[in-house]
């Protein structure tokens, strides 16, 4: 505020415009400053494709298996290969060019739906076989994306996570909501939203060939790594000859730069010092990513089929309306927590981890006792549960980009993304068990709604 020459302060000007829009753009700009639109628009896009598909099998589990089928069949078969390539692909893809890497998820992800598309409905006697063969190509795509583009943010700056994020939560509102608008409001059979689906892989081609710059893409030469990796092992053992001078500065013995050591030791030594990085991200990162997944797949997957209220006292027609509902509804809160980062940050990773396993107790504690007066409560729960889950997702390698050392922040990106895959494994069995425990002891208790799906 500026004073009048006598000193005391001056008041604006009736009518004076406010300088609050002015400062509300500047810090907004401020916030983007250096973000390259390119790499940004690539990310988001590469985001959305590799989970929009996951996302619409999980969304037509209901019509792709038959309600006498537990939907965790479906999760598992959608997950339980993304989790295997998660588990071990990190120790060996870095062999793999990142181009090579793309075109393989666009192949599986593009077949695998069209398995899924093409194969005869529970309904006309098809067996589900062919589907969950489709299932798995998928899921090998989403997983070996993920991965990928989660250790490719390493070259692109924070800006490139952030928009990885958004659009991975882009994916889940995408998805649910237009297989949710497809099959009802426009009427349009599974076999068509599925084979519409099946198209989409093609925008990822674009996204990473033809909008991504790869100039910042400089990967390291094998023996750089290989050494560096044995450095680190040699160094997590306080190896006394790590004061040796070797290749690269690292604690080489003279002896291994004469090639006295075989190319099978070498091997074996560097994926010893990955194992020994990827115990130190357990406790920090992968814990507190796989308990929030165990808890909101578990909801998703085996409470809230059976979170079932009277047609007269829901704003649905039909039961099987509840179920995608529910998935949107997530998915808007996930979509909206991963695109935070940029504006709001939170470094306690295990509060929100707590608070979800609060939300499965107490829909789990409705399915049984019905104490919820509204099905617009549980719209809230479940609203919060997606929030939950996105601000743990993304927070988790927002943090692995600020806290783990540069040199051994690629491989730590896409090692941690296991943890989510094997959250929703343990999910995925929990769930199928605890639909039908709950859905029975419902039926048993005078609500039989569940068998109405």
């Amino acid at each position: 505020m500026s004073s009048a020459p006598d000193g005391q302060p001056m008041l604006p000007l009736p009518g004076a415009p406010s300088s609050s829009w002015s400062r509300f753009r500047e810090r907004f700009g401020a916030l983007f400053h250096g973000a390259d639109p390119r790499v940004c628009v690539a990310f988001w896009l590469l985001g959305l494709i590799n989970n929009v598909l996951y996302v619409i099998i999980l969304s037509a589990a209901l019509d792709l298996v038959g309600p006498s089928v537990p939907k965790g069949v479906v999760l598992l078969a959608d997950v339980i290969p993304s989790f295997g390539t998660k588990l071990i692909a990190p120790y060996f893809i870095h062999l793999v060019p990142y181009p090579a890497r793309v075109l393989f998820c666009v192949l599986c992800s593009a077949l695998g739906m069209l398995l899924v598309a093409l194969s005869p409905a529970y309904t006309d006697g098809g067996s589900i076989s062919t589907k969950i063969a489709g299932i798995i190509l998928a899921s090998l795509s989403s997983g070996g994306g993920e991965l990928s583009f989660l250790a490719l943010t390493h070259f692109y700056g924070p800006f490139s996570l952030a928009a990885w994020g958004s659009g991975t939560g882009a994916a889940g509102l995408v998805g649910a909501g237009a297989y949710a608008v497809a099959t009802t409001s426009m009427g349009l059979s599974v076999k068509s939203t599925l084979l519409a689906a099946a198209c989409l892989p093609a925008i990822m081609v674009v996204s990473f060939f033809a909008i991504l710059p790869r100039a910042p893409i400089r990967p390291l030469p094998a023996a750089h790594v290989e050494y560096r990796a044995i450095d680190q092992e040699d160094r997590n053992r306080d190896d006394p000859l790590d004061e040796r001078h070797g290749l690269l500065g690292s604690s080489v013995s003279p002896n291994r730069n004469k090639g006295s050591d075989t190319s099978q030791m070498l091997s074996l030594r560097v994926f010893k010092a990955n194992l020994q990085r990827a115990r130190g991200l357990f406790f920090p990162f992968m814990l507190p990513l796989l308990l929030v997944y165990v808890a909101e797949y578990t909801i998703n997957q085996g409470v809230s089929p059976t979170l079932l209220f009277p047609l007269k006292n829901s704003p649905f027609e039909h039961y099987r309306a509840f179920y995608p509902a529910y998935n949107a509804i997530y998915q808007v809160g996930v979509f909206i927590s991963r695109s935070s980062t940029p504006f709001f940050r939170i470094h306690d990773l295990y509060l929100p981890s707590l608070l979800q396993i609060i939300n499965l107790v107490v829909l789990t504690l409705n399915a049984l006792f019905d104490f919820i007066p509204s099905v617009y409560i549980i719209f809230i729960i479940i609203f919060w549960e997606g929030l939950l889950g996105g601000l743990v997702y993304v927070n988790t390698f927002a943090e692995i980009g600020d806290r783990v050392p540069k040199e051994d922040r690629e491989f730590s990106l896409g090692a941690t993304t296991v943890s989510d895959s094997a959250g929703i494994c343990i999910a995925g069995f929990l769930g199928m068990v605890l639909e039908v425990w709950l859905c029975d002891w419902q039926v048993a208790h005078g609500r039989d709604y569940c068998r109405k799906l």
